[in-house]
């Protein structure tokens, strides 16, 4: 949802992603591929998580970085930083078979950038 929130705001996020997943769990689908140039995703749709988006945004507004402040276009990423003509190829492969499905979105988490690979900074599950 953010590309970076301050390290020094994980426990007021954490506070907030706890209470949003108190919720039921969004309804979601993956309508289509997206296309990102070097790399390939999955399009989702999802108003509900729109919304939670968009509430995670007030909360935390002041800490947003100006690309965090933009528009958010939802989507899990299945290929990133390869060539694009590698991206091309996969998107091409990827839409021989795809076909437009609900997906269940099962929680919220954070991560931390270690420099290159990530850690797991919190997970949590809606419950509704």
């Amino acid at each position: 949802m953010f590309h970076h929130i301050p390290p020094s705001a994980g426990d007021e996020l954490d506070r907030r992603l706890a209470a949003l997943c108190r919720r039921p769990a969004p309804a979601a689908r993956v309508p289509g591929l997206m296309n990102l140039g070097r790399g390939v995703a999955l399009k989702v749709e999802s108003p509900e998580l729109q919304e939670i988006r968009a509430e995670l945004a007030d909360a935390l507004e002041g800490l947003l970085l100006p690309q965090d402040r933009q528009g958010w276009r939802p989507h899990v990423t299945v290929q990133n930083k390869v060539e694009p003509a590698q991206a091309r190829a996969t998107l091409a492969e990827l839409q021989a078979g795809f076909a437009p499905r609900i997906i269940r979105v099962a929680g919220l988490a954070s991560w931390n950038y270690l420099g290159g690979p990530w850690a797991l900074r919190s997970r949590f599950a809606f419950r509704g």
